[in-house]
């Protein structure tokens, strides 16, 4: 019997380990003659080599982001980050989705998406370090709070990956999707929403509700890794399981950081 895997990331979807059923023991994948099967003698996706490789890809970002971050702070001028904001941003779509649709890439394409995320990051974390300063120390600090909370939580059983756990994870992030594209459509025709970026206590509360919704998508990220690890998926999945939990760990990051600016225009 197939296990169904359900996650909301689009990373890592029910697709991307759901065909290497038994490849471990019978040496391929589910999909027999699939370029994707694991060969006899092949060595399959493990937990920790997941755990390595998010290391590599956060180490990553974290040495662009200086680049963005040192410019402004040296020179004090928004505009010399626009490029770099505009180069991350749609290198890093343009390459997510070229992961997404072929995984075999992952070993390459994961770390180039990373540092695209790095330049959006350091971009992004200046402008909100320079009117609010000491949020991106708190913010950080928060999303990995909340990373290594849910993995113990996740890890000693106190907070499961159940079917139905997972499906209110995934409608709400379908419910959070489509509510920020109306609000960008209304907004190309001039249509302001302004209670989704507002700081008052319903914009707090709405900000709120979307940081808990993305923290709790690590937990179907755990549950997506340590299936496929399960069910031995090719070597190169530990990348694209890296590149999946990259994902949901830069939306919780940027939600948090938009969440504290919230709160510090209130005081």
């Amino acid at each position: 019997m197939k296990t169904a895997f359900r996650s909301s990331n689009p990373a890592l979807s029910s697709k991307s380990f759901g065909g290497f059923v038994g490849a471990r023991a019978a040496g391929v994948g589910a999909g027999v003659g699939s370029p994707a099967a694991l060969s006899a003698g092949a060595k399959p996706m493990t937990i920790q080599g997941t755990v390595d490789k998010t290391a590599i890809l956060l180490a990553v970002v974290i040495l662009t982001a200086i680049w963005p971050w040192k410019l402004f702070f040296d020179s004090r001028n928004p505009e010399l980050l626009l490029p770099w904001l505009g180069i991350g941003a749609i290198g890093g779509f343009v390459i997510a989705l070229a992961t997404i649709f072929k995984k075999t890439w992952a070993p390459v394409t994961a770390p180039i998406y990373a540092a695209c995320e790095g330049l959006v990051l350091g971009s992004t974390s200046a402008l909100f370090e320079m009117r609010y300063p000491g949020i991106v120390l708190q913010s950080v600090a928060l999303t990995f709070g909340v990373l290594g909370t849910l993995l113990v939580a996740y890890k000693t059983g106190a907070l499961r990956a159940t079917p139905g756990f997972k499906r209110g994870v995934i409608a709400a992030t379908g419910a959070i999707v489509l509510v920020y594209l109306g609000s960008f459509l209304l907004g190309l025709f001039g249509v302001n929403v302004g209670f989704m970026h507002s700081s008052t206590p319903l914009g707090i509360g709405i900000s709120l509700v979307v940081v808990v919704i993305a923290a709790l998508n690590l937990v179907l990220d755990f549950d997506l890794i340590e299936q496929g690890a399960k069910l031995g998926a090719p070597k190169y999945m530990e990348w694209y399981g890296a590149f999946g939990l990259l994902v949901t760990l830069v939306w919780l990051y940027l939600e948090i950081l938009r969440l504290l600016a919230r709160l510090n225009d209130r005081r």
